[in-house]
């Protein structure tokens, strides 16, 4: 059995579908794509596709990771754009690796988000990232299906800071103040989302956009907690298909017999 590790996108409209809208059209296009998928065992039989941490509807994202399982093996890119044509415009596959290493899930320890406030002065938002990032602890209250809960969100930021608009991937006609804001958190649990942020800025310095916010996923991976930096989660996939070959030919020469009559 073959896994193939796969990167893709939530853009524009389709920042609102919901995760399990995403699953639907996903196996749709597997279906299309003629993808020869490995699957469950059981009554009802389901495709092997393992999801790793989807973003909140809502938000956008440039980095959502998937795995599937495939019965015959099929070559990364090929897959990849069939897969792509096959989805709508917005949810798009931009990678594809073959999985050569442990779990991806264990390599998703921390995101990067990008919080667009449209309405708000910079500076504003400035004080208010000093205010929250000063201190110790940041309770917030999230509705869940048990009911009120409250917890910090400040222990899971690692960092949040104001950034210069031209930064951000979000669109920049409009002539109102806008402040962008560049937000790294862990995953950790109970999960720290960026609206559990936003109430934190809005409960430690007052500060509420007059517009929801757009927030957009710029990477998950592993957090370096040296650097600070999160770590592309494909990368030892990569690494270990680029060396596999060097390996083999070295190995084929090692082992190739010498020819007759050779000192």
């Amino acid at each position: 059995m073959q896994r193939i590790r796969l990167r893709y996108t939530k853009r524009g409209r389709l920042r609102f579908t919901s995760h399990r809208d995403f699953q639907r059209a996903f196996e749709r296009a597997l279906r299309r794509a003629e993808v020869p998928m490995a699957y469950s065992a059981g009554f009802t039989p389901h495709p092997k596709v393992s999801y790793a941490n989807a973003a909140p509807t809502g938000t956008g994202s440039e980095a959502e990771y998937l795995e599937i399982a495939l019965t015959e093996p099929r070559d990364p890119e090929k897959l990849r754009v069939l897969l792509d044509e096959s989805l709508p415009a917005g949810l798009d596959v931009i990678e594809a690796v073959e999985a050569r290493s442990s779990g991806l899930a264990d390599r998703l320890t921390a995101s990067v988000w990008e919080l667009r406030l449209d309405g708000v002065d910079p500076a504003d938002a400035g004080r208010a990232v000093e205010a929250f990032n000063g201190a110790e602890t940041v309770e917030v209250q999230r509705l869940t299906k048990n009911g009120v809960r409250t917890f910090d969100a400040r222990s899971a930021v690692a960092s949040l800071e104001s950034v210069e608009t031209h930064s951000s991937l979000a669109d920049r006609t409009s002539d109102r103040p806008c402040a962008i804001l560049r937000l790294v958190v862990r995953h950790v649990t109970p999960a720290v989302r960026p609206d559990d942020v936003l109430s934190g800025l809005r409960a430690v310095a007052d500060l509420a956009p007059p517009v929801p916010a757009a927030v957009t996923r710029l990477a998950q991976g592993l957090f370096d907690e040296e650097t600070g930096t999160v770590t592309d989660p494909l990368a030892p996939d990569r690494e270990a298909a680029a060396t596999e070959p060097h390996e083999a030919a070295a190995t084929a020469t090692a082992t190739a017999p010498t020819p007759e009559g050779s000192a």
